[in-house]
């Protein structure tokens, strides 16, 4: 199945922006009255019937819709954007082919990218949604301090973890409360620093382990998404 993204949708009636017509119409040489799926990001997967189209847009007359059911926890990964940013794209894309509902990049001591692209990172957001045929779209938060994300979180009734590299052997990620958000932190190349570490202490952070190996932080952010899935579905 080939899907397309629109969140242009009024009654019975759907509009493709110029990029998905372009790849629609220019691309996959799809005609006037041919089906195409789309979804709208929030959930629902959509049958439509070309009506009229060009290389700006494809109006698109809605013939079924469903609901698609998601995972039952909320899963939320603040995360430090790596030096390479497309390692950072190649977190974003796999962790939205698993499942995650928001990311949020996290500016912290030893960080050595301190700017990102989100419109770039949306776009791998966007392409790995249609790719693993999801109809959610994670939310993506621009970069923030992680002292600004700590005290923007702190009184937040969620299960909260930190990932870091520790001698100690650290517990694996627990089962939260069906469809509890769940918070997990990871962070740069050089790890967290003590006081960031301690700063997510006081804020009511568990400190977790993700095994004996050391990770790269875009395989750290991986692993993390797919635990959190794996220790949920066995806690049904």
């Amino acid at each position: 199945m080939q899907l397309f993204y629109t969140q242009n949708i009024t009654g019975n009636t759907a509009i493709l922006g110029e990029e998905e017509s372009k790849h629609c119409v220019r691309v996959l040489r799809k005609k006037t009255g041919d089906i195409i799926h789309f979804i709208d990001g929030k959930g629902t997967l959509y049958q439509g019937e070309i009506t009229d189209l060009h290389k700006k847009g494809v109006w698109l007359n809605i013939l079924q819709k469903e609901e698609k059911k998601k995972w039952d926890t909320h899963i939320h990964i603040a995360i430090a954007p790596t030096k390479n940013i497309s390692r950072t794209e190649w977190f974003l894309e796999k962790c939205t082919e698993i499942g995650i509902d928001e990311v949020t990049f996290i500016d912290c001591y030893h960080s050595e990218r301190k700017k990102i692209r989100l419109d770039r990172l949306e776009k791998v957001a966007l392409s790995a949604t249609k790719q693993s045929l999801k109809a959610h779209l994670p939310k993506l938060n621009d970069l923030i301090t992680f002292k600004e994300f700590i005290a923007a979180i702190a009184d937040e009734s969620i299960s909260k973890y930190i990932c870091w590299v520790s001698e100690e052997n650290l517990h694996f990620l627990e089962s939260s409360q069906q469809g509890e958000n769940l918070l997990i932190l990871i962070g740069p190349e050089g790890d967290f620093s003590e006081k960031e570490i301690k700063m997510a202490l006081d804020a009511g952070f568990k400190p977790v382990g993700l095994g004996e190996s050391r990770l790269r932080t875009e395989t750290a952010g991986v692993i993390a998404c797919h635990l959190a899935h794996l220790v949920n579905s066995f806690s049904k």
